[in-house]
C-alpha cells in the first residue's frame, strides 16, 4: 500500500463535467486560502519555496511538548482526535444497551483512560499470557504460540492475507520479516552516535520491562534478548530491497517450506495462524525466512522465551502500570521521538480505539463531519485529476506509443474512493469487557486479524478500506488499482470550500494528483489495471524510465537533513515520484479547470502564484531531530522541505508561475528538469 505519509484512488466522472469545479458558491477569499502571517518576507519563492511560504511560521512555532513533529497534518489529527473525543463521551453520557457497538465503543474507551483501575490490577491481567510463555517446553510449543499470537504480538515471522500479486480476485497467504525492538535492523547493525545511543535507549528500557514484570535477572536477560534481535536484524532485508514487488513475491507451497527450512515446523505454525494448510505462502523474504528457520533450531529456547516476553511487554506497555508506560515513554517517546511530554491519556485512548472499533466511530463521524457535498466535489476534482494525467500520457516523449495505450488501460480502471466505505465493517463478534484494558487490546488485535486469516482462497472484498474515515492520510493499493481519501483529510487547509481553486488544487488537488501517481511510480507501474504484478512495459520504455528516476534518486540523494545524515534517494524514489508527477498533474489539472482564461489575482498573487504557495503550505511542518534521523533511516518518504522544492525546482509551471532565472537558488534550467507524468 502506497501511503501519502508516514506509523503509509471505478468510477471515473466525465471531464466535462469536472473541467470548471469550483469549491463552493461562496467567493474565493484569501483569509481562507494562505496564511499571509506564516510567510517570511525576506525569503522568495524564487530562492526556497518551502521557506517563503512557511519561514515565517517555523520562526514562530514551537513544537508542543509531546509531539515529535508539528504542521498542517498534525493540527488536523489534533482536530480529528478531538472530534473522536467528542463522539465517545458523548455515547458514554447516555446509557446503552450492553453488548451494543456503542457499548463496546464507550467500554474500549473507558478500560484504557482508566489508569488507576490499570495500577491497581497489577501484573494480573498479564499472567494468562507470560504464563503461556512458561507453559513452552519444546520448539514445537514455540512455533506454536509464535503462531497463535499472530495479529497481537510483532513476530519475527509476521503472517498476513492479501490480494495474491499474480491473482488479485483472490486473497493469499503471506510470511514477512518483522519482531524487532528498534526502528529498524540498521539501527543493530550500523555505527554511529545516534544508532550507538538508540541501542542504549533500548536496552534500558528492556531492562525495565522485564523489571517491571519480576524477572530478578533483568539486566542479563536484557542484554540476550537483544543479542538475539541483531542475529534476526543481520539476516532481515534493507528497506530498499523490500520495495521491490516481484522479489518479494515468492510462493511456497508447504512442502517446500519444509524442505528449505525445516527447522520450523511450518504446518504447526500456520495452523496456529489461523492458516491451516493454504495452497502457498508468498515469502517476502526468502533468505530471511530460511535464515530464521536455523535460528529457531539452533539459539536456546529459554532465549526464545524472554524474546517473546519482552516482545509482548512491549506490546501491551501503555495497558500496564505506571512503571511499565514510563519505561515505554522513556524509550518510544523520549529517546526515539524527543518528547518532553507523554500524549494526554485520551488522545493515546483514540488511537487505540481507531484500531480496535475504527469503522463503528467513523459511521458517527461522517455523518457530523463530512456532509454529502464535500464528497460530490471531492469526486469531481479527482475526476478532473485524472482527465489531466490521462493528457500527460498523451505528451509523453519518453514512451512508445504501445505503453501509451496500456498506460491509458490502467488509468481508466481506476477505482476512487472517496470519504468513507459504502460499506461498514461488522463489530459483532467482538467482545469488549468493562475494566479489562489489557483483554481488551488482546481481543481486538486477534478479532481483526482472524478477520483477515480465514480469508485465505477466497474472492477478494473490494469494498473494503484500509484507513478509517478519521485518518488524516490518503493511499493508492496497487492489488486493487484503487486511490482512497478519509473524510479526515479532506478538511481546510487542504480542501476548503471558501477557498479559491488554486489553494485547492495546490494542496487537496496535489495529494489526490499523489496517490493516483503512485500506479506509475517504480513499483506501482509494475502492476496492471486489474492489480496484477504484470510486465506490461517494453523493455525501451522501462529503460527510458529508469534513465529519468536515476536523476531523481541522485537530487535526492544529496539533500542532508540532519548534519551527516542524508536522505535516501533510492529509499524514497516512489513518494518522490508521486509528489513530482502529482505536482505537475494537479498544475496541469488547475490550468484546465480555467477553460482558457486567465487566473484571477487575489491579494497580489496570481492564480498559479498561489497554486504553489498553496501547495507549499499545506506540507508545512517541523520535526525533532530524533524522529527526523528515524524516519532518515527507514521511512520511504523525504522530509517535507524536500519534497516541496525538490519537486517544485523540476515543475515549468512554478519557474513560470515566479518567472525564476540563473542565479535564484530555485533556478534549474528547462533541460535539466525531471519530467516523468
Amino acid at each position: 500500500m502506497k501511503i501519502l505519509r508516514r506509523a503509509a484512488l471505478m468510477v471515473v466522472l466525465p471531464f466535462a463535467a469536472a473541467a470548471g469545479v469550483s469549491f463552493g458558491a461562496e467567493p474565493p477569499s484569501a483569509a481562507a486560502g494562505l496564511d499571509r502571517g506564516g510567510m517570511d518576507a525576506g525569503i522568495r519563492p524564487q530562492d526556497d519555496l518551502f521557506k517563503a511560504m512557511n519561514g515565517g511560521w517555523l520562526k514562530a512555532t514551537a513544537i508542543p511538548a509531546d509531539k515529535a513533529e508539528y504542521g498542517v497534518l498534525t493540527a488536523l489529527e489534533d482536530q480529528s482526535d478531538a472530534r473522536v473525543k467528542g463522539i465517545v463521551e458523548k455515547l458514554a453520557g447516555t446509557p446503552q444497551a450492553p453488548g451494543s457497538i456503542e457499548a463496546k465503543i464507550g467500554d474500549f474507551y473507558a478500560s484504557y483512560l482508566d489508569t488507576e483501575a490499570i495500577d491497581k490490577a497489577g501484573l494480573a491481567p498479564l499472567r494468562p499470557y507470560l504464563d503461556r510463555i512458561d507453559a513452552v517446553k519444546s520448539r514445537h510449543d514455540l512455533i506454536a504460540l509464535m503462531g497463535r499470537w499472530q495479529g497481537v504480538v510483532d513476530q519475527p515471522i509476521d503472517l498476513g492475507v492479501q490480494p495474491d500479486p499474480r491473482n488479485p480476485s483472490i486473497y493469499s497467504a503471506q510470511a514477512s520479516q518483522g519482531g524487532l525492538g528498534l526502528p529498524d535492523r540498521d539501527y543493530y547493525l550500523k555505527d554511529g552516535a545516534r544508532f550507538a545511543a538508540a541501542r542504549a535507549a533500548y536496552l534500558r528500557y528492556v531492562t525495565a520491562l522485564l523489571a517491571q514484570g519480576g524477572d530478578r535477572r533483568a539486566a542479563v536477560r536484557a542484554a540476550a534478548a537483544i543479542a538475539l534481535e541483531k542475529r534476526i536484524a543481520r539476516a532481515q532485508w534493507s528497506q530498499v530491497r523490500n520495495r521491490d514487488p516481484v522479489k518479494t513475491y515468492n510462493p511456497m507451497t508447504l512442502e517446500a517450506l519444509e524442505a528449505r527450512a525445516p527447522g520450523l515446523d511450518w504446518a504447526a505454525f500456520l495452523e496456529a495462524g489461523g492458516m491451516p494448510a493454504p495452497p502457498f505462502v508468498s515469502i517476502s523474504q526468502p533468505s530471511y525466512a530460511f535464515a530464521f528457520a536455523r535460528m529457531i533450531a539452533s539459539a536456546p529456547l529459554d532465549g526464545w522465551k524472554t524474546y517473546l516476553r519482552v516482545r509482548l511487554l512491549d506490546t501491551l506497555a501503555s495497558r500496564l502500570p505506571a512503571g511499565f508506560r514510563d519505561a515505554r515513554f522513556a524509550y518510544r517517546g523520549g529517546a526515539l521521538q524527543g518528547l518532553k511530554r507523554d500524549l494526554p491519556r485520551w488522545k493515546k485512548a483514540v488511537a487505540a480505539l481507531d484500531d480496535a472499533l475504527g469503522e463503528a466511530v467513523g459511521q458517527v463521524y461522517v455523518s457530523e463531519y463530512f456532509p454529502p457535498a464535500d464528497k460530490a466535489r471531492i469526486a469531481a476534482l479527482v475526476g478532473n485529476l485524472l482527465k489531466a494525467y490521462a493528457t500527460s500520457i498523451d505528451g509523453l516523449a519518453w514512451m512508445t506509443p504501445a505503453t501509451k495505450v496500456a498506460a491509458h488501460e490502467k488509468l481508466s480502471k481506476y477505482t476512487v474512493k472517496v470519504g468513507y466505505p459504502d460499506v461498514w465493517r461488522d463489530y459483532g463478534g467482538l467482545e469488549i469487557e468493562p475494566g479489562d484494558a489489557v483483554g481488551n487490546e488482546v481481543r481486538a488485535a486477534k478479532f481483526d486479524y482472524e478477520r483477515r486469516a480465514v480469508r485465505v482462497g477466497k474472492p477478494v472484498d473490494r469494498t473494503e478500506w484500509e484507513m478509517t474515515p478519521q485518518t488524516v492520510n490518503a493511499y493508492y493499493e496497487p492489488s486493487k488499482n484503487e486511490i482512497v481519501f478519509p473524510a479526515a483529510i479532506l478538511q481546510p487547509p487542504l480542501f476548503d470550500s471558501r477557498a479559491d481553486d488554486a489553494i485547492n488544487y495546490g494542496a487537496i488537488g496535489m495529494f489526490i494528483g499523489h496517490e493516483i501517481s503512485h500506479g506509475f511510480d517504480d513499483s506501482g507501474r509494475q502492476y496492471d489495471g486489474d492489480g496484477r504484478l504484470r510486465d506490461w512495459w517494453t523493455a525501451e520504455d522501462a529503460k527510458a524510465f529508469q534513465r529519468i528516476t536515476s536523476r531523481l534518486v541522485a537530487q535526492f540523494s544529496a539533500g542532508e537533513p540532519l548534519a551527516g545524515h542524508h536522505v535516501n534517494g533510492e529509499l524514497t524514489l516512489g513518494e518522490n515520484i508521486a509528489d513530482l508527477s502529482g505536482l505537475q498533474v494537479a498544475f496541469k489539472a488547475y490550468k484546465l479547470s480555467l477553460g482558457g482564461g486567465p487566473s484571477p489575482v487575489i491579494d497580489g498573487f496570481t492564480g498559479e502564484q498561489r497554486f504553489y504557495l498553496g501547495f507549499s503550505q499545506s506540507w508545512r511542518e517541523k520535526m525533532r531531530d530524533e524522529l527526523a534521523f528515524q524516519l532518515l533511516t527507514r521511512d520511504p518518504h523525504s522530509p517535507a522541505e524536500w519534497r516541496v522544492d525538490g519537486a517544485a525546482i523540476n515543475s515549468d509551471g512554478f519557474h513560470d508561475a515566479f518567472a525564476t532565472r540563473p542565479g535564484d537558488r530555485m533556478w534549474k534550467a528547462p533541460a535539466d528538469r525531471i519530467r516523468l507524468w
